[in-house]
């Protein structure tokens, strides 16, 4: 079976406020960042967790829940806490992480950078070769919408309700090379296309290739990309699951001599554009005809589509239970609504005004009960199994 693990950025915040705090620095000081699992990310009011490689749901679950009661721990000591909120729902300032790369992103890339501080939530799956990858690539470009909606945690940007499910991914897709890619076709075609990229001086280098799913460069695995992270660690071990019978699935179909489905990346832009938008509350573009359908048949048919593989590696019937859970109680993006909705009627005795923006003390609020649920049964998980994260691996 193949081995999994993730990587989440988590915000740093004010328990009382909400606001985000820029104390990365302050959290990751004295931490062997190779090793302890925690590091910087491109702003210092966020942190990121990593995961070592992992064989199962209740392995990777044990670990993610280990990285987010590592990072809160440190956080408790500076009086904040960790949320894992995909945006701040609170408008604040950003503070850029002092990295010369980091500065040069910030010089080169203005507003973008300047605000991009976004919360996502990565999957790496081994491959065999990066020859596979390139395969896996191809054939998993049309699902990783579903994905999106799932997983979408976002609702909230600077203070304002956004109309999006996932406005996370509108943020991060103002990047160049950001967002679904074209079917490569072999990996020299893959390397070609990043060495024009390159070439192009658009881009710094290589790690802004920040396609929905690419190579690692780092590690042994293919990269998917596009989930906001997960308010519940559970969900969070759910998403990994699903992404690894993607590329198994993927593997077994090119030994079946299955090819790609040739979907125009235009047609993949809209699935992820509405996606994003409306989540689980509406329609999805189904990734067979690329038509409006009701969110949660196109979640089933995806599940319908990985259940083979699923139901070989034993996880099929989890993956039913968790998706289900999800669909009855709703994705990131709903319960952050549903916390502030909650939050005005104690403060008004049950009395709201239906469309009245939410104010910055139920955004609080918001925060607030984003900052419990993330180390929802961690706590016992902080000090196990202290192993080095994901393998790194030099590339030709």
């Amino acid at each position: 079976m193949r081995t999994f693990g993730v990587e989440e950025e988590l915000l740093i915040v004010d328990p009382v406020t909400g606001e985000p705090l820029a104390l990365a620095d302050a959290l990751l000081a004295g931490q062997d960042e190779p090793t302890s699992g925690l590091s910087h990310e491109l702003k210092l009011e966020q942190i990121e967790t990593q995961t070592r490689p992992c064989h199962s749901y209740g392995e990777l679950l044990q670990q993610i829940r280990r990285g987010r009661a590592m990072a809160n721990q440190a956080a408790r000591q500076h009086g904040a806490r960790v949320a894992a909120i995909a945006t701040s729902p609170l408008a604040s300032n950003t503070h850029t992480t002092p990295d010369p790369r980091y500065a040069a992103m910030l010089d080169r890339f203005g507003i973008i950078a300047t605000e991009q501080l976004t919360c996502g939530f990565h999957v790496h799956t081994s491959v065999e070769s990066p020859e596979e990858g390139v395969v896996v690539l191809d054939h998993i470009r049309d699902k990783l919408a579903v994905l999106t909606a799932l997983t979408a945690n976002s609702p909230y940007w600077r203070g304002l309700p956004t109309g999006f499910d996932s406005y996370r991914t509108q943020a991060w897709n103002r990047w160049p090379t950001s967002g679904p890619s074209s079917v490569f076709g072999s990996l020299t075609a893959y390397r070609r296309i990043v060495k024009r990229l390159l070439e192009t001086r658009v881009i710094m280098d290589e790690g802004m290739i920040y396609f929905d799913a690419r190579i690692s460069r780092n590690h042994p695995t293919v990269e998917v990309r596009v989930a906001d992270v997960c308010l519940r660690a559970e969900d969070a071990a759910l998403m990994a699951v699903l992404v690894r019978a993607l590329v198994e699935t993927a593997s077994l179909e090119m030994l079946d001599g299955v090819e790609p489905t040739a979907v125009p990346t235009a047609l993949l832009r809209m699935a992820s554009w509405q996606a994003s938008n409306s989540g689980l509350r509406g329609d999805l573009l189904d990734f067979g005809d690329f038509l409006p359908q009701p969110a949660a048949d196109v979640v089933w048919a995806l599940v319908d589509y990985l259940s083979p593989v699923l139901d070989d590696q034993g996880e099929l019937e989890l993956v039913k239970a968790g998706i289900s859970d999800v669909l009855d109680r709703g994705n990131g993006a709903h319960e952050q609504r549903e916390t502030a909705v909650r939050y005005n009627k104690r403060q008004h005795d049950g009395q709201t005004q239906p469309g009245s923006p939410p104010t910055n003390e139920a955004l609080a609020a918001v925060v607030g009960h984003a900052a419990k649920v993330t180390v929802r049964g961690a706590a016992a998980d902080a000090h196990k199994d202290p192993a080095p994260m994901l393998t790194r691996v030099r590339r030709p």
